[in-house]
This record gives structure tokens, C-alpha cells and sequence, in this order.
């Protein structure tokens, strides 16, 4: 064949090849729309009433603007705003609430009809009145970010537009936002379980000899590694780029930064995966053994085993209809009853050597890699006093602070971290939480 002939052939595969490869994209593409969309109609028909009815919140009003979503608009269907738009529910009795989009549209809006109604952005004083709510909830929040979207310019526009007799109708929706998104139906809790099979694979693979060289790889090269995969498979992230950082024996280094992974070192990544509107977070470690060994040195693996049995203390202290301080009152109640143990303070562990330190921040997850709904962590008080219910997701997570003979008179961490649901019969995991210390050759 002339060498012209060979090119146009190899040519005309190429994009044969270009065009059988297009369609298995595109239904990707088109299912993963499709999953979105039934997420979003489920959450709208099954979660909203129960969550405006139990909060006393006749209509919501969330208020966006071109530039400046609220954190709330991809759960309730998206769409383009010109200037100002408007998502307003409102409960006028029966089992559905009506839903109105007001200055919002576009192509792929529309082809997910979740609204009742749809109209300018100016009508909204009078589609107010006429609906005349008792109590407006509206995205202003003292502690919850996903609850507070709402700008001051556009909550004084907001204010002024309506009046001030309805303006004094207007309330926090900050409890009903994390009731809306820390309940989840069937739909939302297999797209969070994928999430998890996503993120514990390519975290895995990460802690390897697919991709750890040791004495070459950095911290840095595993970290973006996994952010490739990220892209290759059409995924967000929770947290930015992945935290990985040596326990030790040595100093830690930068984190996912220039330190050259070694024989010896213990190291742990940290990070989440956002798969539609799912988020996770999760930690794995790995030891990275020496000529000659088959595992991780004995104190290490008793460190891990002990941080096993303290998880073990807190997902059995979950049960659904106690708040979640309590939850986490009782889990430490069970910490401090063991001998040996103790409750410490994040990374500023006791210098008793007989003893081990450990912190809980069992957050809530799913929404958000830091969730909105029941957490059982410190550093969320106003969510310890929400009340764990079925459905709501947590992170399980905690760090032990204990001594490892064969690394001398210090205390090293022990992080562990997976995700779960509570339902009737305590927590469950949604994915297959850490068991092992992870092994690089």
C-alpha cells in the first residue's frame, strides 16, 4: 500500500475509533445527569416536607446571584440567575410542597423539572402575599456555612422587596438546612457508598508499589497522582489536594509536599472525594517496610489494633434518637473507663508514657467533607445538639497518641477515619472502612 494510502487508513481508524469511543462517554456523562437528577427530585418530594414541618418553616426562600450561588443551589436543581434568582417552597398543606423557580432557567435546569412554577424574579413580593406564610426561613446561620448563603446586599434587597411586613416574617433556616441535607434517601446513599468505593481504591492503589518508590517517590508525587485520578475519572475533592505526611519515625516534612518517602516510614493521607453531591473523607496509613521485614514493626501494629477497639468504642456508642453530644458523651465515658486510655487534646498528647491519648471528631459528612447535620466533634457544638436520626452520615474519626518502643521515649498518632450511616441498629459502614496497616515494599 503507498505510504499516503497507510496514513489516510491509520487516519480514518483513529477516528473510528474517536467515534466509537464518543457514545460510552457521553452515557456517562448523560447517567450520572440522570442520578443527579433523581437525588434532587427525592430530596425535594421525601426530605423537604417532614424537614419544614418539624422546624415550624412554612416557606423557604433561598436567594442566589449571578456570581454567587447560594450553597444550596446544586441540591435544588442549579440553573442559570441573571442577576437575582429565586428557589421559594412553600407548605400549603397535603404531602408535597409547592416549588417555585423565580429568574431561573436554562437548558440543563429544564431538562430536570423538579418547579410547580416558574417566573420573573420580580413577581416575588406578590407570590409572597399571596401565599402569606407565617415564618420565612431564609439562609442566615450562627454556626452552619451550607446555612448561610444568603449576602447581606442581597438580604437587604430581599428585606426591601418583600416590605417590612413580611420582611419581620423572615427567620434562620439554619436548622431546617441541615435536616434538608443531612437526611438522605436510597438515591443519595448509593451515590455517597460510590463515592467511598471511589475514594478507598485510588487511596490504596496511592499506598503502593503502583506508585511509591521508595527513596524516590515524594509525598508530593503520591498526592498528585491521586488528583490525576480525580480528573481521569470526572471527580471533585473535599478537602483540595490530599494531606500525606510522615508519622514518623522520622521528622514528619511538608505535607504532600518534597519528602522523599523512605524505608521505615509510617506515613497517612487524609482526604474526601465529591462524587455528584456526595463528599467523603477518610484516612489510610501505610508502612513502607524495610530489607528484610514482612509488616510493620510490632509497637506500630499494636498502636494500630488499639486505635481498631477505640473505633470500635465509638461506633457502638451511635444509636439513632440520642443527640449527638450525647453519642459522643458516651464514647468517651467508655475511653476513659479503659485502662491505659485517656481523652487528650488534637495533637498535644500527655508526656505520662503509660498512658495513651486519644480525640474523637466523629463529624457529620456527605454534604460537605465537614457535613451540616448531627456531629459528634467538639469543634461543632451547635450540631452535638442535633439528634442522630437514620440516614444521617458521620465520619467516624479519632486519633490515638501512644508510645512505640521501637521509636523511642515519644508518642506517635494513630489516625483513623471512614464513613457511615446511622440507621435503626447503630452505624454502619457505607464503605469498607481501614482494617491494615497498608504495606510498601
Amino acid at each position: 500500500m503507498p505510504r499516503n494510502g497507510l496514513r489516510l487508513l491509520l487516519s480514518a481508524l483513529a477516528l473510528s475509533s474517536t467515534m466509537i469511543a464518543a457514545p460510552t462517554q457521553a452515557q456517562e456523562a448523560k447517567q450520572r445527569w440522570e442520578q443527579l437528577c433523581q437525588i434532587r427530585k427525592d430530596k425535594l418530594d421525601l426530605i423537604l416536607p417532614e424537614a419544614m414541618r418539624e422546624n415550624g418553616i412554612d416557606m423557604w426562600l433561598v436567594a442566589s446571584r449571578e456570581g454567587h450561588d447560594d450553597p444550596n443551589a446544586a441540591m435544588l436543581g442549579g440553573g442559570y440567575v441573571g442577576d437575582i434568582g429565586y428557589y421559594i417552597f412553600t407548605d400549603r398543606g397535603g404531602g408535597r410542597i409547592e416549588r417555585a423557580a423565580l429568574g431561573i432557567g436554562g437548558a440543563a435546569f429544564d431538562q430536570c423539572p423538579l418547579y410547580d412554577i416558574k417566573g420573573a424574579p420580580s413577581g416575588l413580593r406578590a407570590f409572597v402575599e399571596a401565599r402569606a406564610p407565617k415564618r420565612i426561613g431564609i439562609n442566615v446561620a450562627t454556626e452552619i456555612g451550607t446555612a448561610d448563603g444568603l449576602s447581606h446586599s442581597l438580604h437587604e434587597h430581599l428585606r426591601n422587596t418583600l416590605g417590612p411586613e413580611l420582611a419581620a416574617r423572615l427567620v434562620s433556616a439554619e436548622k431546617l438546612v441541615s435536616d434538608v441535607r443531612s437526611r438522605h434517601t436510597a438515591t443519595e446513599i448509593a451515590a455517597f457508598a460510590r463515592a467511598g468505593e471511589y475514594a478507598r481504591t485510588i487511596t490504596e492503589r496511592a499506598l503502593s508499589n503502583e506508585v511509591i518508590r521508595p527513596g524516590h517517590t515524594t509525598t508530593g508525587d503520591v498526592a498528585w497522582w491521586m488528583m490525576e485520578r480525580l480528573y481521569e475519572n470526572g471527580l471533585g475533592n473535599s478537602f483540595g489536594i490530599p494531606s500525606i505526611y510522615v508519622l514518623g519515625p522520622g521528622e514528619r516534612g511538608p505535607v504532600s509536599g518534597d519528602h522523599v518517602i523512605q524505608p521505615g516510614d509510617l506515613i497517612t493521607m487524609d482526604w474526601g472525594v465529591n462524587y455528584l453531591l456526595a463528599y467523603t473523607d477518610m484516612k489510610r496509613m501505610a508502612y513502607v517496610l524495610k530489607p528484610g521485614e514482612n509488616g510493620p514493626p510490632a509497637g506500630v501494629q499494636r498502636a494500630f489494633d488499639k486505635a481498631l477497639e477505640i473505633r470500635r468504642m465509638i461506633t457502638e456508642s451511635v444509636r439513632p434518637g440520642v443527640t449527638a453530644g450525647e453519642a459522643l458523651a458516651a464514647a468517651k465515658q467508655r475511653v476513659a473507663a479503659t485502662p491505659g486510655l485517656a481523652m487528650g487534646r488534637y495533637d498535644d498528647p500527655s508526656s505520662d508514657m503509660k498512658v495513651s491519648d486519644v480525640v474523637i471528631g466523629s463529624h457529620a459528612v456527605g454534604d460537605w467533607g465537614h457535613g451540616s447535620g448531627p456531629s459528634m466533634a467538639d469543634f461543632n457544638p451547635l450540631r452535638m445538639t442535633y439528634t442522630l436520626r437514620p440516614g444521617n452520615f458521620l465520619s467516624i474519626e479519632l486519633f490515638l497518641y501512644t508510645p512505640v518502643p521501637e521509636w523511642g521515649p515519644r508518642k506517635i498518632k494513630i489516625p483513623l477515619e471512614d464513613n457511615g450511616m446511622v440507621t435503626a441498629r447503630g452505624l454502619e459502614w457505607l464503605a469498607p472502612p481501614a482494617s491494615r496497616v497498608l504495606l510498601v515494599k
